[in-house]
């Protein structure tokens, strides 16, 4: 109930008749102030007037007057600049830790926001706010959107950042790890990112000029080079090259049941991922360089198009024989997942520790240039009214849907705001509409 009476206030949904403090004075709200996340004062900097006079400073508010000493309040001197108590139950007299006395303003939650804010945590159909989807501006929700997508791509800076000091500064190794998660997709991300991170890439480009010694070490770190028991042929070549290299240059494989293989299609099966990569990296293509120096779409998904050796053309794991599937290429849906989930965030996160606001640009207007991706919370959302134009919007409604949907955070959704406003009358009407 504390966080709703936050946002009642920090949203001006107040009660019709004149805020008074407990002790009678008229109180009128001039700036809620900038609502604080850390620890301290609820708000800071709020601007109210109280019996006339002008006050400047911050603003606690309680579920229950009490709370202020329970929380240890009194006796803090971060709370000495409190120029308002706003409660939503008075049931005690507060004071500064200085000993004085502090205004104190009971504030009502509207029924009709707590029943909306009970709807929006407990309805079982996603999204919750999808009744007024519909209503809302196509500006606002441009503008919301927009700043999800921001916050996606920042998610992803931090996650990148992260591997650029695990890997010591090195930007391509970078890449490669990052792309070579996205190789998992979705389902053996974790296990890709483990493994790529387990390949010295200085001692694969000592051998970049033989796509059989890549494999070997790309498969053999991948812990798949470690049963005696086969015998075929292009197995045994690959298993003996990478002991001859784990001796030279001490690697240290994977574990091998990191990989996951239940309820997937074969043309996802780590062996074929991995022999794509080998030979986008024996062709020279996963390179950071020549990536971000790209301008389009297209471009960069022709530096992404990739095959597989011929041993792989006829088998989806070592020494099982399958009929031949072309060259098994990378479609065109997969390269741009890889695009959304790889190249535009580095093409962002680069340009951020660049100082490039024009490649920060770039990776965006990658997403902004590909269609939307399909998907069952893209669905969800389509479902409900709100249809996404490109990948930009699509990024930002899985972001939606994870960070603030899938928690319950619909106090810090815009959608969520616009819920909570509507009156009892108006969700009805939109629910007769639809039926």
């Amino acid at each position: 109930m504390e966080e709703l009476l936050h946002y009642c206030w920090k949203h001006r949904i107040l009660p019709l008749e004149p805020l008074r403090t407990t002790d009678g004075k008229e109180v009128e709200m001039l700036n809620p102030g900038l609502h604080n996340r850390d620890a301290g004062p609820d708000f800071l900097d709020a601007k109210v007037k109280i019996d006339g006079v002008v006050w400047v400073g911050n603003v606690e508010l309680h579920t229950r007057a009490s709370d202020w000493h329970r929380h240890g309040h009194d006796g803090n001197p971060a709370y000495e600049n409190i120029i308002l108590h706003v409660v939503a139950e008075d049931d005690e007299t507060v004071r500064r830790p200085d000993g004085k006395g502090i205004p104190q303003v009971l504030i009502t939650i509207p029924d009709y926001v707590k029943r909306n804010y009970e709807s929006l945590l407990h309805d079982d159909v996603a999204p919750a706010c999808r009744k007024v989807l519909g209503s809302i501006g196509r500006l606002q929700v441009h503008c919301w959107l927009s700043a999800l997508l921001v916050e996606r791509m920042e998610m992803r800076t931090k996650q990148i950042t992260e591997r650029r000091t695990v890997l010591e500064g090195d930007w391509e190794d970078v890449f490669f790890v990052t792309l070579a998660r996205s190789f998992g997709f979705g389902k053996n991300g974790d296990a890709f990112e483990h493994w790529a991170l387990s390949i010295p890439m200085s001692a694969v480009g000592k051998h970049k000029d033989s796509l059989m010694q890549v494999e070997a070490i790309f498969f053999g770190q991948a812990g798949l080079l470690e049963d005696d028991g086969l015998t075929d042929e292009y197995y045994v070549r690959l298993r003996n090259e990478y002991h001859y290299l784990r001796r030279k240059f001490g690697f240290a494989p994977i574990d091998p049941h990191e990989w996951k293989f239940m309820r997937m299609r074969p043309q996802n099966f780590p062996h074929v991922r991995i022999a794509q990569l080998a030979m986008l990296y024996y062709g020279q293509r996963l390179n950071l360089s020549r990536i971000l120096n790209v301008k389009d779409v297209e471009a960069v998904m022709g530096l992404l198009d990739t095959h597989v050796s011929d041993y792989w053309t006829t088998h989806y794991t070592f020494g099982k024989e399958s009929a031949r599937r072309n060259e098994k290429r990378l479609s065109d849906s997969s390269k741009r997942l890889l695009i959304i989930n790889a190249v535009a965030p580095i093409a962002f996160c680069y340009g951020r520790y660049k100082g490039s606001e024009q490649m920060v640009e770039a990776g965006l207007e990658l997403l902004e240039h590909m269609r939307p991706e399909n998907n069952f919370i893209v669905r969800n959302w389509q479902a409900a009214g709100l249809m996404p134009e490109n990948a930009a919007d699509s990024q930002a409604l899985i972001h939606l849907y994870r960070q603030y949907c899938s928690r319950r955070d619909c106090l810090r959704c815009r959608f969520g705001y616009e819920y909570l406003r509507q009156t009892p009358d108006f969700l009805r009407e939109v629910e007769d509409c639809k039926g």
